[in-house]
């Protein structure tokens, strides 16, 4: 995706820096994404990725560097702060309760409730049987604990709450880890429905085979600093891997 002309970005992080103990994790990193638009963040363990994008999701706070969101500077101190921008993660263990079913899930700490104060079921399902409707039209299984769901369908589930309320901004982590080729293949269609909708998406992978698949750009990350981004339809694998493992950034990278 080529992001020349392309007005504000959804997301800018700007000259980023995170030290531990002295030791730099990230060190003035600059990554940006846009509406429609699915980003990934690539680097061996400890190359940065992770601490950088949990600047975004509160988790972490940066030593020195701004965020933008839709070009206006904000501050993001804590998960709440990275809620109120419509920020929302999508964690690879999948912050859901077994025991509950789709609707419970979706509405967990958040219920609707009817006219008298009680937590209203019925609205409950059929808001969620609509949001799954958009999102993943052949899940079928909302009246079961999503223990018993696919990965793929408890991936759909996590999703579905997000988007549910209003976020425009996601960050997943490596969303099809330990997933099948047919769960696979289910969340990829989700994150292609996710664009449709005009959310941006920042993923993070160890797998270049999954973002040339997913992506439509690549920051790869070496030792706490952008070796450099990249549109995913303009390199080859090999053009990441050596970016990957040299810190060899190839002509096209930015």
């Amino acid at each position: 995706m080529n992001t020349t002309n392309r007005g504000t970005p959804l997301v800018e992080m700007r000259d980023i820096s995170i030290a531990f103990g002295g030791i730099k994790a990230v060190d003035h990193v600059t990554v940006d994404l846009y509406p429609g638009e699915v980003v990934g963040l690539l680097g061996h363990n400890g190359a940065g990725k992770s601490t950088l994008i949990k600047c975004l999701s509160g988790a972490y706070q940066a030593d020195a560097g701004d965020i933008f969101i839709n070009g206006e500077k904000v501050e993001i101190k804590d998960p709440r702060d990275a809620r109120a921008q419509n920020i929302e993660t999508i964690y690879q263990t999948l912050a859901l309760a077994d025991n509950l079913d789709a609707a419970s899930n979706l509405f967990l700490g958040r219920e609707l409730v009817n006219s008298f104060g009680f937590v209203d079921e019925t609205k409950m399902e059929a808001e969620t049987r609509k949001i799954m409707g958009r999102l993943n039209p052949n899940f079928r299984k909302f009246n079961v604990p999503v223990s018993a769901l696919s990965g793929g369908q408890r991936q759909s589930v996590a999703i579905a709450r997000a988007v549910y309320f209003n976020a425009k901004i996601l960050i997943m982590d490596e969303p099809t880890a330990a997933l099948g080729p047919h769960e696979t293949q289910m969340v990829s269609e989700l994150i292609q429905e996710l664009k449709a909708q005009g959310l941006g998406i920042f993923l993070i992978e160890h797998d270049i085979h999954n973002v040339m698949k997913l992506c439509d750009r690549a920051v790869v990350m070496k030792n706490g600093q952008r070796v450099g981004t990249v549109n995913v339809n303009e390199v080859t694998d090999d053009d990441i891997l050596g970016m990957i493992i040299a810190g060899k950034k190839p002509a096209q990278a930015v």
